[in-house]
């Protein structure tokens, strides 16, 4: 990942820049900025550029033995730590653990949430942490020499995940660091952070993308029209991890938008009759559809009662063509009562969906709930 890899952010990229060119690269650094402004990216682009041996003013060169190295995040002055799951009859887990799986899934491409990563190591209901036993790793690879670069550096992703007790390691780390040590803290949730650590560091904060960089990135890298690139960067709102999921569930969610229409429609009616039969069509997609589908239709619901706020003249509705079509006769039936107890069902049927429950009894009970809910 180099800095000319990123759509946009060119403030926030010089900014950077101008660290290493004065030879002001703060130790302890903390990336962080709204969801999907790419902060895993700048952190992974700003360590290559400064481990790089030849680099410009504005990047990494690219193909130097350290950029290589960097590329495959095989560097051996390159140090990962991020959350992982405890496996049966296991102590505390460590990252090196699934370096191998984090390499893989970071070096596809650095725009992911947790539930992503935590889906793609099987953790299924367990909850990703930094445990203890991180802490003595820490400090074993960093009061190593650096091998091949000036500095030894240590990305930690979402640092808001780490026990008490690695923390306070970490802590002690950040106050009297190794020599030519570069910790690089990338959170979503900085103020779950103790604050001793946040204090500590250098705070990069990063802002959302332009929607003109977002469209020009999906038409890059998905050659889709640049009408539609623009109608998902808007809805995207900034998000390249949103917008990179819409291009990549552009089918599945037009799915969803029928199955939606499908139950508002037989909800409307009091047909239990075709709603039992939607229940079983939803229990058999998979769990992962299921969670998808109850995430977007909390998001239309959202939506729709801005949009019964009158929100939309002001830009604050972000829908895509089909769904603004559907919203236009929906929306006056979503008002704030109405979106509120929708809201709590769908949420309610999500945690229990996450949670292994029976999906044709979970979406069935959705559907009779919502019966009695909806607002004529």
């Amino acid at each position: 990942m180099r800095f000319s890899d990123i759509p946009g952010q060119r403030e926030t990229i010089g900014r950077l820049i101008n660290t290493v060119k004065s030879e002001r690269v703060s130790h302890a650094q903390l990336f962080t900025g709204p969801e999907g402004c790419g902060s895993l990216a700048l952190a992974l682009a700003y360590a290559k550029y400064v481990s790089c041996e030849n680099r410009s003013g504005i990047d990494s060169c690219g193909s130097c033995k350290s950029c290589v190295k960097y590329e495959k995040m095989i560097h051996p002055d390159l140090h990962f730590v991020f959350p992982v799951i405890k496996e049966k009859k296991e102590s505390d887990p460590v990252s090196d653990k699934f370096i191998d799986k984090w390499r893989e899934f970071a070096g596809t491409s650095p725009y992911f949430v947790l539930t992503s990563w935590l889906d793609f190591i099987g953790a299924g209901n367990a909850q990703g942490l930094i445990y203890t036993s991180e802490a003595s790793e820490i400090l074993r690879k960093l009061t190593l020499k650096s091998f091949e670069s000036d500095f030894k550096v240590m990305i930690i992703w979402l640092p808001e995940k780490m026990h008490l007790f690695t923390a306070n390691k970490l802590l002690k780390l950040i106050e009297e660091p190794p020599e030519k040590t570069l910790f690089l803290l990338v959170s979503d949730e900085p103020d779950k952070i103790i604050p001793t650590i946040v204090s500590r560091c250098q705070l990069v904060k990063i802002p959302s993308f332009t929607p003109s960089d977002l469209s020009s990135y999906l038409i890059e890298r998905f050659r889709i029209h640049k009408g539609r690139a623009d109608d998902i960067a808007r809805v995207s709102n900034g998000n390249i991890i949103k917008a990179i999921e819409l291009c990549n569930n552009e089918e599945s969610s037009s799915r969803d938008l029928d199955r939606f229409k499908a139950l508002m429609r037989f909800v409307w009616k009091k047909d239990v009759l075709s709603l039992i039969n939607w229940s079983e069509e939803l229990a058999a997609i998979g769990r992962e559809p299921q969670k998808r589908f109850l995430s977007f239709s909390l998001h239309l619901l959202r939506e729709n009662l801005m949009m019964n706020l009158g929100q939309g003249k002001n830009g604050l509705v972000y829908l895509t063509g089909e769904e603004e079509a559907f919203s236009a006769n929906f929306h006056p039936f979503i008002d704030e009562i109405t979106a509120g107890t929708f809201v709590e069902e769908f949420s309610l049927a999500h945690s229990h969906i996450e949670a292994n429950g029976n999906a044709k009894i979970i979406f069935l009970d959705l559907a009779l709930r919502l019966i009695g809910l909806f607002r004529r």
